[in-house]
């Protein structure tokens, strides 16, 4: 795919007549004769292409004046990958729009995180997405506002503050704007009157893909890894707890063939659209399989792997910090000293969480409270104590920060500045905590088995030159690659 495809017309049209699912969250249409707006893959017969045009967003699409469609719900397609594959200033404000940082600290908090001026942030947002961050930030509280409505009793002045409006009015004003509907009118149309299903402080939702997905990797790498206290496998959902901006909050998740089932229990609603975004960040819910096995399948030595399982995702995180922790305590132990030494941290310096439907326990302990953790404590050789210690301290005085607007490179070359990193440790967490698609894991001896295996090189530097043509898709390569062994996860190399 190429960035800007909505500039393409001739190809956008096609994917339109086709109902192609492929391309939702890459573009969106807009029908100048109805002035409804729709994803590709919407199921009413296709308008004639005069009276198509073309949008990156669907804030782009609303600020234009037109509506969202009724029939496909366009606000609920996956995400664009663009932004998860890009580490420039565009991709890496969406994120963080996409974070609720815009609703918390406002543009100029945007701007703060990214060091760039208000002016300069706006101007490249309407560039690439034709809509600014208001404007952005305006459509996502749309789209949690209609969430809260259809699966939840909550009373709308209720709703209208946790999805982050800042009055009733703008709430009603904006759902009557982009879905045609008022607030209680949407709430009567609330497909199978999944209300009477739901309980107090609860929600239950769907969370879309882009197939194909292959979950084995997914839910099997997070299962095997699980620390105890904070994640769990149960009844066949992946379930964790979760530190957030306004409370604390547990998620299950359950693969089902064309969505992920995603039941959220939240301390404050306001958490809801953050909750939504690490979820799916968690599970790589919004990348572009078709195009990521499509350039692997081209290494002759790599399809057989792909045409076995195609669409692995690569297992992300909901807490950058945290998987770098557990990188760190996993140095040179199997998986399971690994959970060990992070339920030990958990259980000692964890803040406690009620979970009535589960064994969680314990949200995992902030930076703040690991960098109060006495090294000597800590029962692990004294080079590692001392790695552990430097990053949590770095981690809390913000000197090395891990969020979604971190620039990629730059944060890779921090870490491998502190004590006891390696490559290894600085690609593991770019490829899982920072998610670059491009991280690769040469040294790792796993990777190094597989590529024995399959007839690829075996010593790090003729892999990674061999891997230059799945750039930049190599964090992938390495999930298929972990795939054709089954042996015990481990955190050996430094």
């Amino acid at each position: 795919m190429q960035t800007g495809m909505h500039t393409d017309t001739e190809r956008c049209v096609r994917a339109v007549q086709s109902k192609d699912a492929r391309f939702d969250g890459w573009f969106f249409t807009a029908v100048l004769t109805t002035r409804i707006y729709c994803r590709p893959s919407c199921p009413v017969v296709p308008p004639k292409p005069g009276n198509m045009t073309f949008y990156p967003s669907a804030a782009a699409c609303q600020q234009a004046g037109f509506r969202a469609c009724k029939r496909c719900r366009p606000d609920t397609s996956p995400g664009s990958p663009e932004w998860n594959l890009r580490a420039d200033l565009t991709a890496r404000a969406m994120r963080l729009i996409a974070d609720g940082v815009v609703d918390r600290e406002g543009v100029p908090g945007l701007a703060a995180r990214l060091g760039y001026s208000t002016r300069q942030i706006e101007r490249q947002l309407l560039a690439e997405v034709g809509a600014g961050p208001l404007a952005l930030a305006r459509a996502q509280r749309a789209q949690t506002a209609r969430l809260l409505i259809e699966t939840t009793p909550l009373p709308m002045a209720e709703i209208a503050f946790a999805a982050g409006f800042a009055s009733i009015r703008t709430f009603n004003d904006t759902v009557r704007e982009v879905y045609a509907l008022s607030p209680s009118e949407l709430r009567t149309r609330a497909p199978g009157n999944r209300l009477a299903r739901t309980t107090p402080g609860t929600l239950s939702l769907r969370l879309p893909f882009r197939a194909p997905l292959n979950p084995d990797n997914l839910f099997g790498h997070l299962a095997a890894t699980a620390v105890p206290g904070v994640e769990e496998w149960r009844d066949g959902a992946y379930r964790r707890t979760l530190r957030l901006p306004y409370g604390h909050g547990i998620v299950a998740l359950t693969p089902h063939p064309d969505h992920i089932a995603c039941r959220l229990t939240l301390g404050d609603p306001r958490d809801l659209t953050v909750a939504i975004s690490r979820c799916r960040r968690l599970l790589d819910l919004d990348a572009d399989p078709v195009a990521i096995d499509d350039q692997l399948r081209a290494d002759p030595l790599l399809a057989p792997l792909v045409d076995k399982a195609p669409g692995r995702r690569v297992p992300r995180t909901v807490d950058e910090a945290e998987f770098a922790v557990r990188a760190v305590l996993g140095q040179q132990v199997s998986t399971a000293a690994a959970r060990t030494h992070a339920a030990r941290l958990v259980t000692a310096h964890g803040d406690p969480v009620d979970d009535p439907e589960g064994g969680l326990t314990h949200l995992f302990p902030s930076t703040g409270a690991l960098a109060a953790v006495d090294p000597g404590t800590l029962a692990m050789p004294r080079t590692r104590r001392t790695t552990f210690s430097t990053l949590v301290a770095r981690l809390a005085d913000g000197s090395v920060s891990l969020g979604v607007e971190c620039d990629w490179a730059e944060t890779r070359a921090r870490l491998l500045d502190l004590p006891g990193f390696g490559p290894w440790t600085a690609d593991v967490i770019a490829m899982r905590a920072l998610g670059d698609p491009d991280a690769f894991l040469p040294t790792d001896l796993g990777i190094r088995r597989a590529a024995g295996e399959l007839g690829l090189p075996s010593t790090p530097a003729a892999l990674t030159a061999r891997a230059a043509a799945w750039r930049p898709w190599r964090a992938y390569a390495v999930q298929y690659l972990w795939a054709t062994d089954d042996h015990p996860i481990n955190f050996l190399p430094v």
